[in-house]
């Protein structure tokens, strides 16, 4: 329970703390990018395929933006090392649409309450990789 004193909220210490991590882990990645010049961006971005705008937006949204693909993966028994490793540019497209996706507070509810259900595939800009993907034979699978 928490009150209002002088138009702020008032926290309990360990909440204070775990918003300011949350604060500055969602805008590190931000001020790393900025440190580096144009061209350094340029390069960057090149290197895995992007745009320096699309790398930027990226970083605004943080490290753990696509933490939902992890979890639709692990209910399709897809390995995220291995799809990485067998496409590496298929695996950072998933990531980015994944990002950008307007749909994660239904993916995030769909996860939790009935992570089998298929009503994902009506709105995830990823259904068609990710259905193509468990069509595969993948080695971590013990079912091929």
């Amino acid at each position: 329970m928490s009150a209002r004193v002088g138009g702020s909220e008032n926290r309990s210490p360990i909440k204070a703390i775990v918003q300011w991590w949350r604060d500055w882990t969602r805008t590190d990645s931000v001020f790393q990018l900025s440190c580096c010049g144009e061209p350094e961006v340029e390069r960057i971005a090149r290197d895995i395929r992007m745009t320096p705008s699309e790398l930027r937006a990226v970083a605004i949204h943080g490290p753990r933006s696509a933490d939902l693909l992890l979890h639709r993966m692990a209910v399709l028994n897809l390995d995220p090392a291995e799809v990485a490793d067998a496409g590496p540019q298929t695996y950072r497209d998933l990531q980015r649409a994944c990002t950008f996706c307007e749909s994660k507070k239904q993916c995030e509810r769909d996860l939790a309450r009935e992570p089998a259900s298929p009503a994902w595939k009506d709105y995830c800009p990823n259904t068609g990789t990710l259905m193509a993907l468990d069509a595969v034979p993948w080695a971590c699978r013990r079912e091929w």
